[in-house]
């Protein structure tokens, strides 16, 4: 019978910072703003005979790859059904209800998340953790679970099972 454990990587440098505004309806957003975002994964493995499961530096690396790419940027989400972002001489142009905004295309980040929330950026860490899976190359993992924080006591999580 395989045995399994869960592993928890939360350290402090696993955040990002970033710019955002979250869209309510097609009328009404938050006035552009920034947040600290931590991020934490669980990681459910195999236990192996020498009573391991994995190494958790390499857990913690993967995680804070993904932290690092997001890390001082304006975010937009590209899924929005209220928003059309435009490319203009340097800048995306982004149209929200009556409004027009103007972002540098080397400071934003247009993400495949449909509104810059802890929901979707905990879903969109998680599709990123298993696309780009190198930290998993010889491993079974069985279970996946991503938890992002936009303060203390505010927090969503994305899920993921083998099974």
């Amino acid at each position: 019978m395989t045995r399994y454990s869960t592993i928890e990587v939360s350290k402090q440098y696993l955040k990002f910072s970033v710019a955002h505004f979250t869209i309510f309806s097609a009328t009404e957003r938050e006035r552009l703003h920034g947040h600290n975002y931590s991020v934490a994964a669980e990681f459910t493995l195999p236990v192996g005979s020498n009573g391991m499961c994995f190494s958790y530096g390499i857990l913690k690396d993967a995680v804070a790859e993904l932290c690092d790419e997001l890390d001082e940027y304006m975010i937009l989400p590209e899924h929005s059904p209220y928003l059309t972002i435009d490319e203009d001489d340097g800048y995306y142009i982004v149209g929200f209800d009556e409004e027009t905004m103007s972002f540098l295309i080397s400071d934003t980040l247009i993400l495949p998340i449909s509104n810059t929330t802890v929901e979707e950026f905990a879903r969109y860490l998680l599709e990123r953790l298993l696309e780009d899976n190198d930290w998993a190359e010889d491993e079974e993992c069985a279970a996946i679970t991503v938890r992002v924080s936009s303060g203390p006591g505010q927090c969503a999580s994305a899920d993921w099972s083998a099974e």
